[in-house]
């Protein structure tokens, strides 16, 4: 994460806008106060897509469940075509793979890890976003959030991250 001017786009996570009041960062480079300083600003992702971690990462898990390349070897960051790409694409795009291979969603556990902005009045949006795309139905998919008590790059609001665990079940014929 970085200040919206310098990402350029806002927090997308879930397939939702994460609006969110300024919030204090550690501005590690120097670039907008002295080096290591704190200045409040709005916060955007910088990312070749839109950098929706959610998505990405139940792409990823999708990919991984069906032993094939991940998202980055299927969506390039290099490639023009992706450039501020809505991740909700490459979902879709995971979705024709898995049930091409016989498969649909068992199970969808979700943790997102970031300092803030605070998300718990939006993970229900998440969710039926993830449901809808997934074409699965809500106990089958679950999302928790945590922080990283304010250490490391997550805890400086300079990153955020997702880890997804799934399971596949084979599709009635």
């Amino acid at each position: 994460m970085a200040p919206i001017e310098e990402a350029g786009q806002p927090i997308v996570i879930g397939g939702v806008i994460v609006e969110h009041k300024d919030q204090k960062w550690t501005d590690a480079e120097g670039k907008y106060v002295e080096k290591g300083g704190i200045f409040e600003t709005q916060l955007g992702v910088v990312a070749h897509s839109d950098g929706d971690v959610i998505y990405h990462s139940v792409v990823d898990a999708i990919f991984g469940a069906l032993t094939l390349p991940d998202i980055g070897q299927v969506f390039q960051d290099n490639d023009p075509r992706w450039k501020g790409c809505d991740s909700s694409k490459f979902m879709e795009h995971a979705y024709e793979v898995m049930t091409g291979y016989g498969y649909k969603i068992g199970n969808i556990d979700v943790t997102l890890i970031l300092e803030r902005p605070k998300v718990a009045n939006v993970k229900p949006a998440m969710k039926e976003n993830i449901v809808q795309l997934l074409h699965t139905t809500p106990g089958r998919v679950n999302i928790k959030a945590r922080t990283h008590e304010r250490l490391d790059s997550v805890g400086e609001l300079r990153s955020l991250s997702c880890h997804v665990v799934l399971t596949l079940e084979r599709a009635e014929e």
